[in-house]
């Protein structure tokens, strides 16, 4: 039996799954961390058509079982299998419930809180409930845990829902270092959204976007990365706006061809509901594009520092109105670009991986609280 110190982390997804995406790789850059400093790390995730059930990458070991729902009960089959020494309980909107059968400590990681998404996902009666789950439901059972996040904003959030803030810990994510790239900047401006193709990351907004600049800008063209179930819908709302022929939603592309195209935008849009801080904003500031976002979307008021890496909007209106002024002054458009890159190579993952192993190490290192009434008279 090994000495190391056993982590398992419970997540949805994993990096390589169709739905994965900035949470997953955070994730995953932790648990390689981890096992550099000579932890022994499981990562329990959802299974996926053509994934192996059991796999190791990055010393991390990889248990592939469920589908989207069904994830959630073999989960705790996992918790109580495996016997960790510590667990972390990611909080997609929906925990896992590991503290019904965990026998060692329970750390939560929320990126952000769902308020605006459970409806326009589920519709009114589940959404109700899913809100429910995650905003009463969830702050008892995990009472006296320990939380981690990635953003103040998060932090915030958190605390209408009775976290107290001395229990999050906020740990921001790093950045890999960006390949090497041969595009330079389109001749024609080229806006660019990276993330998945789901309702609540608004793609629809950049295409509407592009429509409403079609006739001052009658070369400015939209490159989606990423995939999504959701890709049909913007094909029809493409179509619809008139501006089929200038979106191209290119699905799934490795690193290289993302960063390519990262690399010849000129302005790097994120129109999402809600992010917990918005990795992709970072990776395009990486290469001096500016982002646009919107600023009640929570972490990217933290991931874009506005009006000198980016600009955050207060609506619709104003996000086509900053990418008007972004594409017709290129100086202010580059000297945003500059400091969002002189920004985005400070931040690394080792300082994260401190954190994360501070807060793994405290956790174990406190007695455990006791379950049942008692337990439950105690505030959270």
């Amino acid at each position: 039996m090994s000495s190391r110190p056993h982590v398992l982390l419970l997540n949805w997804r994993d990096t390589a799954h169709p739905e994965g995406g900035g949470s997953e790789r955070y994730l995953e850059r932790m648990a390689e961390g981890l096992v550099g400093r000579g932890y022994r790390v499981t990562i329990q995730c959802a299974a996926y058509q053509g994934a192996a059930a059991d796999e190791w990458r990055g010393g991390v070991r990889f248990r592939r079982r469920g589908n989207r729902f069904t994830v959630y009960p073999r989960a705790l089959l996992a918790v109580a299998g495996l016997r960790p020494d510590v667990i972390v309980d990611v909080q997609n909107g929906i925990p896992f419930f590991s503290r019904l059968v965990a026998r060692c400590p329970v750390l939560v990681l929320v990126h952000h809180v769902h308020r605006e998404q459970w409806r326009s996902v589920l519709g009114d009666t589940l959404g109700r409930l899913g809100w429910w789950i995650e905003s009463r439901l969830a702050p008892w059972l995990y009472r006296g845990c320990r939380y981690l996040t990635v953003s103040e904003v998060t932090r915030d959030e958190l605390a209408t829902l009775g976290i107290r803030p001395e229990r999050v810990t906020v740990i921001r994510p790093g950045l890999d270092p960006p390949p090497r790239t041969s595009a330079e900047p389109d001749e024609d401006p080229t806006l660019v959204v990276v993330g998945r193709l789901v309702p609540h990351k608004r793609i629809e907004h950049a295409i509407d976007a592009l429509a409403r600049l079609s006739e001052r800008w009658p070369k400015l063209r939209l490159e989606v990365v990423g995939q999504g179930w959701w890709r049909p819908n913007l094909l029809r709302h493409a179509e619809l706006r008139g501006v089929e022929d200038r979106v191209t939603l290119h699905g799934w592309v490795d690193e290289r061809d993302k960063h390519e195209i990262l690399a010849r935008s000129a302005v790097h849009l994120c129109p999402s509901v809600k992010e917990g801080w918005g990795i992709a904003i970072m990776e395009a500031a990486a290469h001096g594009v500016p982002s646009v976002a919107y600023r009640a979307a929570g972490g990217v008021c933290e991931s874009i520092v506005d009006n000198k890496t980016g600009v955050l909007a207060e609506d619709f209106e104003a996000m086509v109105h900053h990418i008007d002024h972004l594409l017709r002054w290129p100086a202010y458009r580059e000297a945003l670009g500059r400091a969002g890159r002189d920004r985005a190579a400070g931040y690394g993952w080792e300082r994260g991986v401190d954190l994360f192993e501070r807060a793994l190490t405290d956790a174990r290192s406190r007695p455990r609280r006791p379950r049942g009434r008692a337990a439950g008279r105690r505030r959270s």
